[in-house]
């Protein structure tokens, strides 16, 4: 038994997904079904967009979809940026070993 992939959607394909809910009309079920997605993601991206808190209460919930995005896109860099800043520390630390 194999698993599915997890699919991966961008943020324009899921502030589309919640504009039919909040701009045309459709129920979350509706939509959901129209885009062949589960009921629980579009709600879930329903719920960010809106700002509103789940029953966690993280603040990470509270975020919309582009914050969310932004948020992990500047983790991502940050995490980069140590991994860089590591490299230049041993690499200050090697040549100054050698220069003595």
């Amino acid at each position: 038994m194999s698993k599915k992939p997890r699919s991966q959607f961008t943020l324009a394909f899921k502030q589309d997904a919640v504009r039919l809910i909040t701009e045309k009309g459709y129920t979350c079920q509706q939509a959901a079904d129209s885009l062949g997605i589960s009921l629980s993601a579009i709600s879930r991206w329903a719920r960010a967009e809106k700002g509103g808190k789940t029953s966690s209460g993280s603040p990470s919930d509270s975020l919309t979809l582009a914050e969310r995005d932004e948020l992990i896109r500047l983790r991502k860099q940050c995490a980069n940026l140590m991994m860089e800043k590591e490299i230049l520390k041993k690499a200050a630390v090697f040549f100054a070993k050698e220069s003595e």
